[in-house]
């Protein structure tokens, strides 16, 4: 009898032990949490139900059905701003992964002045981009700019107009979003590299294999994990592209560089505001990148 009846205090002071070991777990992470929760969370609940109705933030909620995903089909500037998002994408995805792998290979050798060169390759990734994008726009101006000077003592007659023509400003904006983002991906490419086996490199090469069958066929097959992750978030990061647009060309000129984020500021917080509106096009842009993450993951799971 004295045995059982130890046996439930014996428990009753586990459970409590438990249970102030998950309450202190719990208040660690509830700050995170509760930070997620409103700036995140919630938010994305409310441009959801907002996708379904129409707004302005003054007048009440009304709403509106399928009306505001009709009327996208319609809409020119949607519609040249989902093109321009994609053709960013397609653009700035493979180019800062090929340049960010070349510049991991390359100071990923023993040189002299290697972590000073790392520097200056990271350093654009960091610096402000108000900063960068003053000096973009006066290294790429159409008329005093230094690279038209020497395109034009180069005999070049038609020289680009850059950010200001609708032919070139994509080509400026990706050419800016590839030099001030490489730096950053080269940094985890370097941890990728320094990652893989030097045995398999030294035994391929004592097999005869050329530097580039060694890369090719040893090290970039080691590095798979590391480029899946550059590749989802450099994805994600050109699809939710804006500030590039907005330092560099303010979507102009017309809607050559207009993207989905700044056409979403754009209704939400220029003129008058349309909430609702602004939300249906987030939630395009929300399901287009979950498409693309899913394509992406499915790629990667069937070459595993």
């Amino acid at each position: 009898m004295a045995s059982q009846a130890v046996q439930p205090a014996g428990q009753k002071r586990v459970m409590k032990k438990q249970t102030r070991t998950n309450l202190i777990a719990y208040s660690f992470i509830a700050p995170n949490f509760i930070g997620f929760a409103v700036f995140t969370l919630i938010p994305m609940a409310a441009s959801i139900i907002l996708a379904f109705c129409n707004w302005d933030g003054v007048h009440a909620v009304t709403f509106a059905g399928l009306d505001n995903f009709i009327s996208l089909t319609s809409d020119r500037v949607f519609i040249a701003a989902f093109k321009n998002t994609i053709v960013y994408t397609v653009a700035v995805v493979p180019l800062t992964m090929v340049c960010a792998l070349a510049l991991a290979v390359l100071l990923n050798q023993k040189i002299h002045f290697r972590n000073f060169f790392r520097t200056v390759a990271f350093f654009p990734y960091v610096a402000s981009l108000v900063a960068v994008a003053a000096v973009w726009n006066m290294i790429f101006s159409p008329s005093m700019g230094p690279v038209n000077m020497i395109l034009s003592s180069l005999g070049v007659k038609n020289l680009p107009r850059w950010a200001a023509g609708k032919e070139t400003a994509m080509l400026t904006v990706v050419l800016f979003s590839v030099w001030k983002n490489m730096g950053y991906y080269m940094v985890i490419f370097l941890a990728g590299l320094q990652g893989t086996s030097p045995q398999l490199e030294e035994a391929a090469t004592l097999d005869g294999a050329t530097r580039w069958q060694v890369f090719w066929h040893v090290v970039l097959p080691q590095l798979r994990p590391t480029t899946f992750f550059v590749t989802i978030t450099l994805t994600i990061a050109s699809f939710k592209v804006y500030d590039q647009m907005y330092m560099i060309t303010q979507g102009g000129p017309g809607n050559a560089t207009i993207t989905l984020v700044y056409y979403i500021y754009n209704v939400a917080f220029v003129n008058t505001p349309k909430y609702g509106y602004a939300s249906a096009i987030a939630m395009v842009l929300f399901a287009l990148v979950l498409i693309v993450t899913i394509i992406q993951f499915r790629g990667s799971s069937s070459n595993d």
